[in-house]
């Protein structure tokens, strides 16, 4: 098999994670797969996108606060809301106690249930509050933290879609990109982006290479484990365990770059 063009990847990771105009030209699974090895690259301009705005909020003398509320609102509108809905799907789905087919039609549901709702609160709660601690320190330190965790949160989705983790359903978009990337190439793609995260941690001294490393690690590793979970009780993933886990990663990262001595 050919190996995929770079900008069928880019396309497909822009025209499915993001609301920029970008037609998707290829939807199989060579184009998955450039997608999803693509994907911290589409969080890359989400998280510029969503620093900018915070970077420009305090230039026009809002505090913190506001800059962390819209550090956290603009990669929702520019993804659709899709990852916090895949996140409130997701907790509904698992809090529900029901088998995995029960389970999963609960997940397809147009409603969010209560699960849902307090997920997405505490998440967003716990989002802010992480932000507006690091725009505190200074407006760098919160910029940072936007962009860090907005390619960690997409990072997520590579390393979910390597070979070996099943989709749940045979349609969706879990299904299109399950499976679809090698793990070696997964964990290259880590690799870059753990290294990109401790040289923009450089910027704030020794202490901010290993945190920004740290962050992205962790996010990494508290998605995991959720992603095992959801293989566990639902038999393989699905587009909502992919937003679920983006969320997921995105929190930790943050929490873990707004910690400071």
């Amino acid at each position: 098999m050919s190996r995929t063009p770079l900008a069928d990847g880019l396309r497909f990771a822009f025209g499915t994670l993001t609301v920029l105009p970008v037609v998707v030209t290829r939807w199989d699974r060579g184009a998955a797969r450039g997608g999803m090895l693509c994907a911290p690259v589409a969080g890359l301009v989400v998280g510029l996108g969503a620093a900018a705005s915070g970077v420009l909020l305090l230039a026009l003398g809002a505090g913190p606060l506001l800059a962390a509320v819209a550090g956290a609102a603009v990669p929702a509108a520019l993804t659709r809301g899709l990852h916090l809905d895949g996140l409130a799907d997701t907790a509904d789905g698992l809090g529900s106690g029901k088998l995995a087919e029960d389970a999963l039609r609960i997940m397809k549901q147009s409603d969010i249930g209560p699960f849902g709702v307090v997920t997405l609160l505490f998440v967003l709660l716990a989002q802010v509050a992480a932000l507006s601690q690091a725009y505190d320190v200074s407006w760098a330190r919160g910029a940072c933290a936007t962009v860090v965790s907005a390619v960690a949160a997409r990072l997520a989705l590579t390393l979910a879609a390597r070979k070996g983790v099943p989709p749940a359903r045979p349609e969706g978009l879990g299904a299109a990109v399950a499976g679809t990337v090698p793990v070696r190439d997964a964990l290259l793609v880590a690799a870059v982006v753990v290294g990109a995260a401790a040289g923009t941690g450089a910027l704030f001294g020794t202490y901010g290479i290993v945190r920004g490393a740290l962050a992205v690690l962790a996010a990494c590793a508290v998605a995991e484990l959720l992603l095992r979970h959801c293989v566990r009780r639902f038999g393989g993933v699905t587009g909502d365990v992919f937003g679920g886990l983006a969320e997921t990663a995105a929190t930790t990262a943050l929490f873990v770059l707004s910690l400071h001595r």
